[in-house]
């Protein structure tokens, strides 16, 4: 689904600008509030559509954990992949704060060249497309992991654990 440029989110100029194929999903964010009824609303699986958590370490910049709609993040695990003592869970305020963007629209695409270490669940490797936030809450891209971690310079590690 094509949007005109004037309805293109940074991350989706970004793509393009690196000659990244990807599909571009729009829906209203202001029903599908959770990871899982987006991934619902853009015809896709769950597990093959991930969302951004912004995790803090003791000390450091910020980190990205990309991980699917339907698990938990691990932080023993983000913190051993980090190679820090001990990560923990950003607010909701905090995340807007750090990141500069709403929560429902945190997306490491938008965020490339902010310094940002990112981490995707190795889960992903699993599809030849994924789902994320395209920057912006509404706004979805469906992209091959492979152009996602080299676009983000991402490092994938098992990050993911079942939701409860």
């Amino acid at each position: 689904m094509s949007k005109p440029s004037n309805d293109k989110t940074l991350a989706m100029r970004l793509l393009e600008g690196k000659k990244v194929p990807y599909e571009a999903h729009r829906y209203d964010p202001d029903v599908f509030v959770s990871a899982v009824e987006v991934a619902e609303a853009i015809g896709m699986p769950p597990a093959q559509v991930f969302k951004t958590l912004v995790a803090e370490p003791e000390q450091g910049k910020p980190i990205l954990a990309v991980i699917p709609a339907d698990c938990e993040l691990d932080l023993k695990a983000l913190a051993e992949a980090a190679r820090v003592k001990k990560v923990r869970m950003a607010s909701h305020a905090d995340a807007e704060r750090l990141t500069g963007l709403q929560k429902g629209g945190i997306s490491a695409l938008a965020l490339v060249n902010k310094g940002f270490a990112v981490y995707l669940d190795r889960s992903a490797e699993r599809f030849d497309r994924i789902g994320m936030s395209a920057g912006e809450r509404g706004a979805q891209v469906v992209l091959a992991p492979a152009d996602f971690v080299k676009v983000t310079n991402a490092r994938t590690a098992a990050l993911a654990r079942p939701s409860d």
